[in-house]
């Protein structure tokens, strides 16, 4: 057995964090030779729930769940955290403008990049998954200066699914033969689900299928709000499927990328693609498998995909300005 390496969630004894606590506890996040510990932070009148979902973990007597540190405090929370998982977050309500969810979020990523920065272990890394996810990654990591900015991921794998699935489902493929699928921006409704780049069974996508006004129509529009139908049908956002995505997305970023493939993260953008610096912007990312990362840089971008991702990133800059505008980043 190595030592143990520590992951934090926030937002612990919520439903994504339910349907996320289990699997990382089995190896699914890390591996089945790496044990962990998990630092589980709740406000504090969620502490007796987080309580009762402590308890279920050890009832499943996971062989590789080291501990289980359940906390409201953020310093103990992100204390030697090599992986911080960020769930928890405040969802949009009737009536609340951008700006107000963006503000009440700042309240919860700000102090929580201060606390990464002082608590965390060198090597960490942090996933934003908590809504809005590509602003709340800027926020916590512009209040995280000694923090690299290649360590900030939100995500954006969740989407990179939904269009997996849909193109899939169109042409009549196992979903394994999807490869190469980049959602490009932010993980909001105006993301871009590149289908153009994507294969299908080694082929370009739009080779495959002959209906190009459904992959530029309804194909776009349906991973765009898949999340508003599914709070449609079961009253509820997307849980079980989000926790998915956050595993995949470490995975992928720690293991090699096969060739011809790519993960699709919120990254620190670089002015790749012409994306201003340093907006948490979704990309076509490679791993190396040992903890590095690029964004893909073969993309080919046509005045179609040029327009969409124009909306994205504007949509980015205006969140961002807001953010300074409140004193946040």
């Amino acid at each position: 057995m190595t030592t143990p390496v520590h992951v934090t969630v926030t937002g612990a004894a919520g439903q994504i964090g339910y349907s996320l606590l289990f699997r990382i506890a089995s190896g699914q996040l890390l591996g089945p030779d790496t044990p962990v510990v998990l630092r589980l932070l709740e406000i504090e009148p969620a502490m007796k729930a987080l309580q009762g979902v402590v308890m279920e973990l050890d009832d499943c007597a996971f062989p590789l769940l080291a501990d289980i540190e359940a906390t409201s405090d953020l310093d103990h929370a992100f204390t030697n955290t090599s992986w911080a998982l960020l769930v928890g977050s405040i969802p949009r309500k009737a009536g609340m403008e951008r700006g107000d969810l963006l503000n009440v979020n700042g309240g919860i990523f700000k102090p929580q990049g201060r606390a990464i920065a002082a608590n965390a272990a060198s090597d960490v890394r942090i996933l934003v998954v908590g809504n809005p996810c590509n602003t709340n990654c800027l926020i916590a990591r512009s209040n995280a200066p000694e923090v690299p900015a290649d360590r900030w991921f939100a995500m954006t794998r969740l989407d990179q699914n939904r269009a997996e699935t849909q193109l899939a489902k169109k042409a009549g493929v196992p979903v394994s033969q999807v490869k190469n699928l980049a959602i490009w921006g932010n993980h909001s409704a105006t993301q871009f689900p590149d289908f153009a780049n994507a294969t299908l069974g080694g082929v370009a996508t739009p080779d495959v299928i002959m209906d190009h006004d459904w992959l530029r129509g309804d194909f776009i529009t349906t991973v765009q709000k898949r999340g508003a139908a599914i709070i449609e049908a079961r009253g509820a956002s997307s849980a079980a499927s989000a926790a998915n995505a956050a595993i995949d997305t470490v995975v992928s970023l720690t293991t090699n990328t096969p060739e011809g493939d790519c993960v699709s993260v919120g990254v620190t953008s670089s002015g790749q693609y012409g994306v201003p610096e340093g907006l948490t912007f979704g990309f076509p990312v490679v791993a190396d498998g040992h903890g590095n990362w690029s964004v893909k840089d073969d993309f080919v971008i046509d005045e179609f995909a040029a327009e969409r991702i124009k909306v994205t990133t504007d949509e980015l800059i205006a969140e961002r300005d807001v953010v300074r505008g409140l004193g946040l980043v």
